[in-house]
């Protein structure tokens, strides 16, 4: 019998530590994971470029990140969101997927220029593609234009290119899919450009009354969306060279001035709800298993 009842706590104690075990290997690699994507947010943070940004009298420090990667050829701004970033060109569509500015590998990639565009926007439609990030890192901000107010609100932004900051009004908003023909770089011909704007509008969930013909230059920010099957979010402009002035610099300011405080209290509310479970199922044993201990300890003392 004694064997008989050493042999179940031995049996009970192995199962108690397997789930104990278990939970703390669930808990370790959930905090791994909030860790890991967290990393990978803040290094898509555009305030990591802040400092390479060009205006038109210095282009000191961005010349000093094109020494890094000389495939950096401009800048993109979108006024009102964080798409505040360098903009690069590679031989294929494929290399900035998952390469980062550095030219180093990345999941967070880089906005870049499709590899068919001329650099110089001198093509009628040149396409930029990006990340569909969390936390409105990279292109994930694009998604907000789908709400009419914020479509309406946000009109402009720029891009630096050859030296000199050009302006974007943005005309049209779209929901396509990966496939969709407006996915044809640098139109050529009279015919087949004003065939490709009156395909934009038909297809605009949005747009606003802004004459745009066979003579301007498009630029298109293209991201990807769940909505649809291979679902991409497009945002349609046209260059100019008058460059508006950002109406959301002031307020942005100031809400980085308080945001620094509140990042932690984010942080924390972001946690997945079965992180919090396991967290709280850890305590528990943790718990359980001391008091476990204090209770042998007190019934050998009596």
């Amino acid at each position: 019998m004694k064997l008989l009842r050493f042999l179940v706590k031995l049996a009970s104690g192995i199962v108690n530590f397997a789930v104990l075990a278990a939970c703390l290997l669930l808990f370790s690699y959930g905090c791994y994971a909030v860790w890991d994507s967290q990393q990978l947010t803040q290094a898509a943070d555009a305030k990591q470029y802040e400092i390479y940004k060009p205006t038109d009298e210095d282009t000191r420090s961005f010349v000093e990140l094109q020494a890094i990667n000389p495939d950096v050829f401009g800048w993109l701004n979108v006024y009102g969101t964080n798409i505040d970033y360098p903009l690069l060109q590679g031989e294929d569509n494929s290399k900035y997927v998952n390469t980062n500015v550095d030219g180093e590998y990345s999941l967070i990639g880089a906005l870049f220029l499709d590899y068919r565009n001329k650099p110089d926007f001198s093509d009628f439609n040149s396409i930029i593609y990006g990340h569909h990030m969390a936390e409105d890192k990279m292109f994930g901000d694009i998604a907000d234009f789908a709400d009419r107010d914020f479509f309406d609100s946000h009109r402009y932004g720029s891009l630096f290119y050859e030296g000199k900051t050009h302006g974007i009004e943005f005309f049209t908003f779209l929901e396509v899919d990966a496939y969709d023909e407006l996915y044809t770089p640098a139109v050529e011909g009279e015919e087949n450009r004003k065939g490709y704007l009156e395909q934009i509008m038909e297809q605009a969930v949005y747009t606003r009354d802004l004459p745009v013909g066979t003579s301007d230059h498009l630029v298109l920010l293209s991201t990807c969306t769940s909505l649809l099957t291979n679902g991409r979010h497009i945002l349609v402009g046209r260059i100019t060279e008058e460059v508006q002035s950002d109406p959301f610099y002031e307020e942005e300011e100031k809400q980085l001035a308080g945001a620094d405080a509140q990042d932690l209290l984010t942080h924390l509310t972001e946690i997945p709800l079965w992180l919090k479970v396991t967290i709280v199922l850890v305590l528990l044993l943790a718990l359980g298993g001391a008091g476990y201990i204090v209770r042998r300890k007190w019934k050998k003392k009596r």
